[in-house]
């Protein structure tokens, strides 16, 4: 066999390394319609980024800073429906040894960047608009509406999508595999937590990634909405300055609509304790120490590892004669009652 030439090796190379980017694409294509959240949002990526320049060469005609800025804002978003896009299918990654939990924290991360990409936004928006209120320009205002009417209808097919999707699409909910592990360990010791590999499926519907994207859409209808009635003010009664008006309300109902997402976020990212638990862990507690055996809970940490998905550890300290495995089911089970999937159970025992 004679040997291959330079030429016949490098082509040899393209075609696997140009077989394996394909086979990379086809399996993300596969991730992304495998699931109606993240095929929903692929599609309206199309659609959004279409219509973004569409909008940006009809705001340049008219001389709209509405028009423009809400194309702007359009591309904004296409950054953001990305993100989203990108962190909907790192989310379905499997666990690995190093990632024990798979990368379902993803979809915290793409919240949190949306929120900064919509304040952003906002801010970019409020600057904009007091500088033409100031000096308000002509504006082809004839040109508008037709345009603006064609962009609502674009994020209204978004907002049904994503809402539709946000009720009824996260069919499949994280699980725990087997309620945790209970470990035992003497008083003189510290605890030695395993981490086990998790299979956590991300219940796409309700996650911090679509909540960001849902926001990126209501922003951007809120922002044809205010092009369509600066358009019908300036139309009826010559106000100029309806424009940049309107853009200052929009900047502003961004900014606050975005908040809470962000506030979010950064509480999961911070590994504050769930919200929705401040109020029923006590009563947890004294049902723990009140089972035979249980003296007192110490050191109990709580934390989100994604949407809906609780974590938790504990130590309780026993005494010598107590059941073990009673006494960490029981506590498994009664945290299990409040929506804590995964929890860790140490035993310290003291002398009677």
């Amino acid at each position: 066999m004679l040997p291959l030439s330079h030429k016949d090796t490098y082509q040899t190379y393209s075609r696997g390394f140009g077989s394996r980017i394909k086979e990379k694409v086809n399996g993300w294509i596969r991730l992304i319609f495998s699931d109606r959240s993240s095929r929903n949002l692929f599609l309206f990526l199309l659609l959004n980024l279409s219509f973004a320049f569409v909008e940006l060469i009809y705001g340049v005609w008219s001389n709209s800073l509405g028009l423009i800025s809400d194309s702007f804002h359009m591309f904004f978003d296409c950054t953001g429906l990305l993100a989203g896009l990108v962190a909907s299918v790192i989310t379905k990654w499997k666990a690995n040894d190093k990632y024990s939990y798979g990368y379902v924290r993803a979809e915290i991360l793409a919240g949190f960047v949306n929120g900064l990409f919509l304040l952003f936004i906002s801010f970019f928006l409020m600057s904009e608009a007091v500088e033409r209120a100031i000096e308000p320009p002509e504006v082809k205002h004839e040109r508008l509406f037709v345009v603006s009417v064609l962009g609502l209808l674009v994020n209204l097919v978004g907002i049904y999508a994503f809402q539709h999707g946000h009720s009824h699409g996260g069919s499949s909910h994280g699980h725990s595999h087997g309620g945790g592990a209970g470990h035992v360990h003497s008083h003189s010791h510290a605890a030695n937590n395993h981490h086990h590999s998790h299979d956590i499926e991300l219940d796409s519907g309700n996650s911090q990634i679509m909540k960001g994207v849902f926001l990126h859409i209501l922003a951007d209808t809120l922002g044809s909405v205010g092009v369509i009635v600066s358009a019908v003010l300036m139309s009826m009664f010559g106000w100029m300055i309806a424009d940049p008006i309107c853009s200052m309300f929009i900047a502003i109902l961004i900014a606050v609509s975005v908040l809470a997402l962000i506030k979010d976020s950064i509480m999961i990212l911070m590994q504050r304790q769930p919200v929705s638990l401040d109020n029923v862990l006590p009563q947890c507690y004294q049902k723990v120490v009140s089972l035979a055996g249980v003296y007192s809970v110490q050191e109990p940490h709580f934390w989100t590892l994604c949407s809906d998905f609780y974590v938790g550890a504990i130590k309780l300290e026993v005494s010598k004669t107590v059941d073990p495995k009673y006494v960490v089911s029981h506590t498994q089970m009664i945290f299990a009652s409040v929506g804590v999937r995964q929890l860790y159970v140490q035993l310290d025992y003291t002398p009677m």
